[in-house]
């Protein structure tokens, strides 16, 4: 272990004993956050690494540096009926996450101040483990993955992220200047904070730092400093340095949580045709190869913020894009479990019955505006919200409710409205409103 890891280790417990994070008040609740819901709930992450959906039921789930405890809070809402344990180096937010689980009714929830690095003596496994905003503060993040990874079930899903090095540059230059000043020599508090203020208003306007890492938010929220000039322990990673610690870890990637965000090809111009060599070369990329050179083009994800579980564990299956008309015979569809609100299925049969568009990005936004088509709400989305259904079962619902063309007034033949169904659901899974299992 490093000499200066117990000092490190210290500071950050004061830091957090003085300043417990997230700050949110005890009485909020993120139901009304289906985005962030649709993230801390397990389905989402298995359904991406194994093509199965998974109940909570039961479920073992642990939130590794749960602060105040507000994650912990939204893994409990997003996964009913499973156990929430949460650890945290801070004594100060341990115990407000206790007062918020209890004071939102979840008594099925249990905390621990704790290292990272001592899960193991916890004696448990789990399906689950939320890691946020921690592994680039502690002093070694390797032993923090090794530790989680000892901990995790055979198929078990670990989410966590990791700073960017390029995207955060600008306050690591800042975290320096503090160093070198002294602010952060002990636990940096009120008056840090006043004297890094006052340091900053001092400076022109067009100097480099002030001008990168200072403004308005700074001057309303100055504990935001906290988070960042003056964050204690604060690491960088480059998504090459990502992948080599996973490696070593014993880890592989299951996804980026905002895969989207990642595709490489949004960052060239539309309508364009790309160079014949950067076409053919793109082509052979692996997908780290792109996230890479995504970096290196558009550094502009503060978090590398991914899904990760054992090496080797990962279970190959067929894209459903590629599904053989057997395969779709042999699948049971679902709706995701996060749309299952009473919100969203007034809507839904409000929307059916009066043949109106369904906003669904309103109810999941995985992207930023989706709209349905009243026929496919209610041919799909009304009987999936009751139970999952084959694609044969849903097809004769859809030839039950539309039997003819309407521009051509010709019958619908079984075939036809089989070949719809299908490209309907291919494009509502892609877009993490369905879910697609093999049954047979």
């Amino acid at each position: 272990m490093d000499q200066q890891t117990p000092e490190l280790l210290e500071k950050l417990r004061q830091q957090f004993n003085a300043t417990p994070y997230p700050v949110v008040d005890i009485t909020e609740a993120p139901n009304e956050n289906p985005a962030h819901l649709y993230l801390h709930n397990l389905a989402t992450a298995y359904y991406l690494r194994y093509q199965r959906v998974v109940s909570p039921e039961g479920k073992l789930i642990l939130d590794a540096g749960c602060g105040s405890g507000y994650k912990a809070l939204s893994l409990a809402i997003a996964n009913p009926g499973a156990k929430i344990i949460g650890v945290d180096l801070s004594e100060t937010s341990i115990e407000k996450a206790r007062e918020r689980l209890a004071y939102h009714g979840f008594d099925n929830a249990e905390f621990y101040a704790m290292p990272l690095e001592d899960l193991p003596t916890l004696g448990l496994e789990f399906d689950y483990i939320n890691n946020d905003e921690v592994l680039y503060l502690i002093p070694d993040p390797l032993a923090g993955l090794q530790a989680m990874q000892a901990v995790l079930k055979p198929e078990g899903i670990i989410r966590t992220n990791l700073h960017s090095k390029l995207q955060r540059s600008k306050f690591y230059r800042a975290q320096n200047l503090c160093k070198l000043l002294g602010l952060t020599d002990d636990n940096p508090r009120d008056t840090e904070i006043e004297m890094l203020t006052e340091l900053m208003r001092s400076l022109k306007d067009d100097t480099n730092l002030k001008k990168n890492t200072w403004g308005k938010d700074f001057e309303e929220r100055p504990k935001a400093t906290l988070a960042n000039h003056l964050l204690v322990g604060d690491k960088g990673f480059t998504i090459a340095e990502m992948f080599n610690l996973l490696a070593a870890s014993g880890l592989e990637l299951v996804s980026m949580t905002n895969t989207r965000s990642w595709n490489l090809l949004e960052l060239f111009k539309t309508g364009e045709k790309l160079p014949d060599f950067l076409d053919e070369f793109l082509g052979k990329l692996s997908f780290a190869e792109q996230l890479q050179i995504f970096e290196l083009i558009q550094p502009n994800h503060r978090l590398f913020d991914f899904w990760c579980g054992h090496a080797g564990k990962s279970h190959k299956f067929v894209p459903v894009e590629a599904w053989t008309e057997s395969q779709w015979a042999a699948a049971q569809i679902y709706l995701h479990p996060q749309l299952q609100t009473p919100d969203f299925i007034t809507e839904a049969n409000r929307c059916a019955s009066q043949l109106n568009p369904l906003e669904i990005s309103r109810y999941l936004p995985t992207v930023p505006l989706s709209n349905l088509d009243s026929s496919v709400v209610a041919t799909v989305i009304l009987p999936l919200l009751e139970s999952p259904h084959t694609l044969e079962e849903l097809v004769a619902r859809s030839q039950q409710l539309r039997p003819y063309d309407l521009q051509t007034l010709e019958p619908i033949t079984p075939q036809a409205a089989k070949e719809t169904m299908i490209s309907t659901l291919t494009g509502l899974e892609y877009l993490g409103y369905v879910m697609l299992e093999q049954i047979k």
